[in-house]
């Protein structure tokens, strides 16, 4: 199986790269600048690539787009992220649509963001959207996809919720405080936090290419959502550290602006009914065992 992943040089792009790679896998990677031996540059603005590049590929891993958890979120920086994801997912499937023959799955990232804030109301793919930006942006996000899923290509839009690694996201920025005894729960602690452990991202994302019968908006999130105080007295027993410097929802909004009401203090229980209806088995289903996988034993 010949894949084109984009977003290589991320979190999920990089792990997923090596991941598929032992299930002998080729990947063809696309960066935006300085590609090596089996690599392209792509710039969206800019349109296509070489044929050549393309030729006898069995699908495609969209993963680029602007970090969201990094800087606030001001207009420039906001317009980044949706344009980055809605524009650049359409130039990359005005390109896939031209190929021939055409791949056979196409699968776009998107976020637990799409449902909002729901307080403790379970959540699945069948569920409704939510409200405010990052619903907003994943709605028009899998939208971009629509045309490859008319062309016949089976699209999987893959909804990632918090995902856990040492090598990057929210947890590895929360690792400085909670070690030095200084972490604690954010707002009430009462949101649920809709996380997925990195070894079950590349396993979900593996077996969206493989299972013909996964299609559209799939949640990858573990089946066991926590609340940010689960979460927070767990990542301090694992780290072995009191959890005792809680963070008011008013600092949370100070110091991160409008970002905290999406990312830090809302409320998103998710359940990933899909994977689970077509057997896939997650590596790490319980938050204290992914922690202390990827924080301990890695």
């Amino acid at each position: 199986m010949i894949v084109v992943v984009t977003g290589t040089s991320g979190l999920i792009g990089s792990s997923l790269v090596s991941f598929l790679s032992r299930k002998d896998i080729t990947v063809r990677k696309v960066f935006h600048e300085n590609p090596t031996d089996n690599e392209i540059s792509w710039k969206p603005e800019y349109g296509g690539w070489d044929s050549a590049f393309t030729d006898g590929i069995d699908g495609f891993v969209h993963l680029a787009g602007e970090n969201i958890a990094t800087g606030k979120w001001t207009k420039e920086k906001k317009e980044k992220i949706r344009s980055s994801r809605i524009e650049g997912t359409k130039r990359l499937c005005e390109h896939v649509l031209k190929l021939q023959p055409p791949p056979s799955v196409f699968v776009c990232a998107s976020a637990v963001g799409f449902y909002g804030d729901r307080d403790a109301e379970i959540l699945n793919e069948d569920s409704s959207r939510g409200n405010g930006f990052l619903s907003d942006v994943c709605i028009d996000w899998e939208a971009a996809t629509k045309e490859v899923s008319k062309a016949g290509i089976r699209v999987v839009n893959l909804r990632f919720g918090m995902v856990l690694s040492n090598a990057g996201g929210g947890l590895a920025k929360m690792l400085t405080p909670f070690k030095m005894g200084m972490g604690g729960k954010i707002g009430s602690g009462k949101q649920y936090m809709s996380w997925v452990a990195i070894d079950d991202v590349t396993g979900a994302i593996h077996h969206a290419l493989i299972t013909d019968s996964l299609h559209g908006p799939v949640n990858v999130t573990s089946p066991n959502p926590v609340t940010n105080r689960e979460f927070t007295k767990t990542l301090g027993r694992v780290l072995k550290r009191p959890t005792i410097m809680p963070m008011p929802a008013f600092g949370a909004r100070f110091a991160f602006g409008e970002m905290a009401n999406d990312l830090l203090l809302a409320s998103t229980r998710v359940e990933p009914k899909k994977l689970l209806d077509v057997g896939y088995h997650f590596q790490y289903p319980e938050l204290e065992d992914a922690l202390k996988h990827i924080l301990i034993a890695a």
